[in-house]
């Protein structure tokens, strides 16, 4: 991580970084949450690799004090998608995955999952993760918003998708996408959609857990933190 990006008092995300403007819910964070002073550095991002350090007015403005700075890509995306949970689990599920630098998020619809999402529902679902993930990711200094689909039928899913199920393979790179199922388990017929299965531990964990720590270990081979 950049320093600068690590150094700044808070990280915002704006539509233009040109000419950067916070949002309400955002100018109120910076002024009455964390009571931001005059002058204070703050680093905003477009949410697609793009920010700049810019400086607090004291009243809600940012004042640009830095060239624009544009990461890149991550050199292998990282796909983490979940079964449907039960309470405030799938949102702070999506608050961890965010945190981790999770890239894309796929709400699944497993047939043993017991929280189902008509239409309406779902978008109203969707949109309450998505201000999870955003406020997430400004906590964690990303500067690339995560995506957030579904809910997504196993079936749907295509190749190149592995299925956590005890048993199975070691967690790679080659297939950086991993579904987690219900605590319950995949159905066979679920699993017969699967290109591969990996494991992610001896015991059997909560959908919670287990997206965490697929998660974990995706980001970890991908910064060569660790090797399987």
């Amino acid at each position: 991580m950049n320093p600068a990006l690590r150094r700044s008092a808070a990280h915002v995300f704006v539509e233009s970084l040109a000419s950067p403007v916070l949002a309400d819910d955002d100018r109120h964070h910076l002024v009455t949450v964390l009571r931001l002073r005059t002058g204070e550095a703050v680093s905003a991002s477009d949410g697609e690799g793009g920010w700049r350090i810019c400086r607090f007015d004291g009243f809600g403005d940012l004042s640009p004090d830095g060239e624009i700075v544009t990461e890149p890509p991550p050199s292998t995306p990282i796909t983490i998608g979940f079964a449907l949970a039960k309470g405030d689990r799938p949102e702070w599920i999506v608050q961890k995955l965010s945190e981790i630098g999770v890239d894309h998020i796929l709400i699944v619809q497993a047939e043993r999952a017991i929280v189902r999402w008509d239409v309406a529902k779902a978008e109203r679902q969707l949109g309450r993760l998505r201000k999870v993930a955003r406020e997430a990711s400004m906590q964690s200094r990303r500067v690339r918003l995560p995506s957030i689909a579904g809910p997504v039928g196993p079936a749907t899913l295509g190749a190149g998708v592995a299925f956590a199920e005890p048993g199975g393979a070691a967690v790679t790179l080659d297939t950086p996408v991993i579904v987690v199922g219900p605590e319950g388990g995949w159905t066979p017929a679920e699993l017969a959609h699967a290109t591969r299965t990996v494991s992610l531990a001896s015991t059997i964990l909560r959908v919670e857990t287990a997206a965490v720590v697929a998660a974990a270990q995706l980001a970890a081979l991908r910064e060569r933190v660790i090797t399987f």
